[in-house]
């Protein structure tokens, strides 16, 4: 007799299976997706010859327990034998009850998820409470007017000054809205700010609702995250620049920023001492404004010579790549309605085309997002002048300085001492 081999697969929960995962010599492979018309045709062509059949599992058969049931009976009185792979039973009629009762139990489940596949596959929000700033429209996330301008101003604190713990601390006290380090965090990386939808199952659809931070401002905030995990626990929020960034070459050491006062207060000095020196006597302090100024030529110098080392015509193509890959898909998102009007496509395919392109597109915007800004030049030759450097608080200080600048190594010798500054590029 001939083998034969027959999959089902819904569209809204899963891709066609492999028509090789059946490790036996098939004559024929019959596969349907959404709609079960290659097994009508399996019928038709088999009716008066007998052949095995394959099948993953009985649910494949029919949407209910009474169609199954009818799809058994009509194969077996064409002499089909029903072998199913998942189940590992040869016998389908000895185990029919049991394997009926089975389906009947995941149905309420399958049932669930198909219904939340059809509001992921129409870019409605997820099933829960939305996000703090929005509120659940009929279908999408819309503005919150009084909770939207806290994750607002949250957002526009932690660009100023790309501190987590500094834009919490803001929010507790301009607003008394108290959130926890980890909820901030989460604000950041969360896709529905950035007019975005994110689904369990790890996809995301670009454009969706109305966003709170522009497309620039999110590559600015990933950047920033970026920086502060190759950073020591707390110094992205320090109050000196240098915090974190300063290590003692000759004991490897991180230097921390200690303060020391004179009787009563009444002045303040500011040192960079090894935290984890092994020597003996231990590597000594060295006077904290001493290593900013230092710093501070240092960058000027070094910095214009770094990013003119830099391959922008390579980094410029990728990015004109990426560009010409998002504005493509874009191009046959606007072309769906027309195809749906002229009834090329039906629009259960076209709607499963259209989340299929827009997650395809929320990925290539998180690539670009990645890549350095395109006018890191300009900006170099900008941050170069020593007067500028001067004319910034320490807040913003260590802003500037942590986004060009990977470690300050201290370099000993003898009694004196000199910086070499590692750049993040």
């Amino acid at each position: 007799m001939k083998i034969i081999a027959y999959t089902y697969s819904d569209p809204l929960l899963e891709s066609s299976p492999d028509p090789t995962i059946w490790g036996w010599e098939t004559d024929c492979i019959y596969q349907d997706l959404g709609k079960r018309t290659q097994l009508q045709q399996l019928i038709k062509d088999y009716q008066t010859e007998p052949a095995y059949l394959l099948i993953r599992k009985i649910q494949e058969l029919g949407d209910s327990v009474q169609e199954v049931s009818d799809r058994i009976t009509q194969l077996q009185a064409l002499n089909i034998k029903i072998i199913t792979t998942e189940h590992n039973t040869t016998d389908i009629q000895s185990d029919l009850i049991q394997l009926l009762q089975a389906m009947q139990s995941e149905q309420r489940s399958r049932r669930i998820r198909q219904g939340h596949a059809r509001n992921r596959i129409s870019a409605q929000p997820p099933p829960g409470k939305a996000p703090y700033g929005y509120r659940r429209g009929k279908d999408k996330y819309a503005l919150d007017r009084s909770a939207s301008p806290v994750v607002k101003d949250f957002f526009e604190h932690f660009l100023l000054y790309g501190s987590l713990r500094g834009a919490v601390r803001h929010l507790a006290q301009k607003y008394n809205k108290k959130i926890s380090v980890t909820t901030g965090r989460r604000w950041l990386t969360n896709p529905v700010y950035r007019g975005d939808t994110a689904y369990q199952n790890g996809d995301v659809v670009a454009n969706t609702h109305v966003p709170i931070i522009s497309r620039e401002e999110a590559a600015q905030v990933d950047r920033l995250l970026r920086r502060n995990r190759r950073l020591p626990p707390r110094t992205a929020s320090a109050p000196r620049s240098l915090a974190g960034l300063v290590v003692c070459q000759e004991c490897q050491s991180p230097m921390t920023v200690v303060r020391v006062t004179t009787h009563q207060k009444k002045s303040e000095y500011l040192y960079l001492r090894p935290t984890l020196c092994p020597k003996r006597p231990k590597c000594r302090a060295i006077a904290y404004a001493q290593v900013l100024e230092c710093t501070i030529a240092t960058v000027c110098q070094d910095l214009p010579r770094a990013v003119a080392g830099m391959n922008f015509p390579q980094l410029d193509a990728v990015k004109e790549s990426l560009n010409r890959a998002i504005a493509s898909k874009q191009q046959i998102l606007a072309q769906l309605p027309n195809l749906i009007t002229t009834e090329i496509l039906d629009p259960e395919t076209a709607q499963l085309r259209d989340y299929k392109l827009r997650t395809e597109i929320s990925e290539l915007q998180t690539q670009l997002a990645t890549l350095p800004p395109v006018n890191l030049r300009s900006v170099a030759q900008a941050v170069s002048i020593p007067q500028f450097w001067l004319d910034l608080s320490e807040a913003e200080r260590r802003f500037y300085f942590r986004e060009f600048i990977r470690q300050i190594q201290l370099i000993r010798q003898n009694d004196k001492w000199h910086l070499q500054v590692i750049f993040v590029f």
